[in-house]
């Protein structure tokens, strides 16, 4: 089995997806959490910014900070590690969509499997999301990927063995 996914149609770049790194990407989502808790989508520039600007202000009202203690740091990243070990994540398909830049007729997302084809609108289809590690492992027997619905309902039935991609 292939752990990469090539994304074709039409789509002005072909792209390949390779989940096996996405365990690295800081857009990953905790499954065991996501779908019952309550999400706010935030701009992440605005963010950014936002967070550089309190940053700014403190420093100028109360000066510099000594940076945080080896053992903090230390605490931190092997908690980080054991959360990657354990976990189950998965990353939301509309950035690829995005990436691949499907060409101005295109109204449909294709996912190709080994058991046969399922079609979203493309509006439909960047609301949905990758699951690519389950319980810290990836998905080696029906993976690379599974196709989740953006509100969880077929996470006990999903969609399985992705074998491409097509924008149609």
């Amino acid at each position: 089995m292939e752990f990469i996914v090539p994304f074709k149609g039409e789509v002005k770049f072909k792209l390949t997806l390779d989940p096996t790194v996405w365990i690295f990407d800081d857009r990953k989502l905790n499954l065991e959490t996501y779908f019952t808790e309550e999400h706010i989508e935030k701009d992440e520039l605005e963010e950014y910014k936002r967070g550089m600007g309190e940053h700014w202000s403190r420093e100028i009202m109360e000066g510099a900070t000594v940076p945080p203690t080896l053992n903090s740091e230390k605490t931190y990243k092997r908690a980080e590690k054991n959360e990657m070990l354990t976990g189950t994540f998965g990353m939301k398909f509309a950035p690829f969509l995005k990436n691949a830049e499907p060409e101005a007729g295109a109204s449909t997302v294709v996912f190709e499997t080994a058991h046969g084809e399922h079609a979203f609108p493309i509006a439909e289809a960047q609301e949905l999301i990758f699951k690519f590690s389950e319980k810290g492992k990836p998905l080696k027997e029906d993976g690379p990927v599974h196709v989740l619905l953006p509100d969880g309902a077929n996470q006990d039935n999903p969609i399985t063995d992705i074998l491409a991609i097509r924008v149609e």
